[in-house]
């Protein structure tokens, strides 16, 4: 067996320091949105891509739209939040 010293091809890897678990990230962020008032999060998905979240699913009213992209964007490591909400 022949061991060859690893390659990146010019570049070291890289690990996310703020976050290295994307699970961490939402999860701080639907418990924000459960725990926030004037929002039914029951039926918004979070998903992090990379420091960005992205809400989706729906909500009754185009306030709760508002107040769940504010809620987002005050936890911490959230840099921009895309919200794909839609009213139900």
């Amino acid at each position: 067996m022949v061991f060859k010293e690893p390659t990146f091809h010019g570049r070291e890897p890289e690990a996310e320091a703020e976050y290295a678990n994307h699970a961490t990230l939402e999860a701080a962020v639907a418990n924000a949105l459960a725990i926030a008032g004037g929002i039914d999060a029951a039926d918004v998905e979070v998903t992090a891509e990379g420091d960005e979240i992205v809400l989706s699913g729906s909500v009754g009213t185009v306030g709760e739209i508002e107040r769940a992209t504010s809620v987002a964007k005050t936890v911490e490591g959230v840099h921009t939040v895309h919200n794909r909400i839609l009213l139900g």
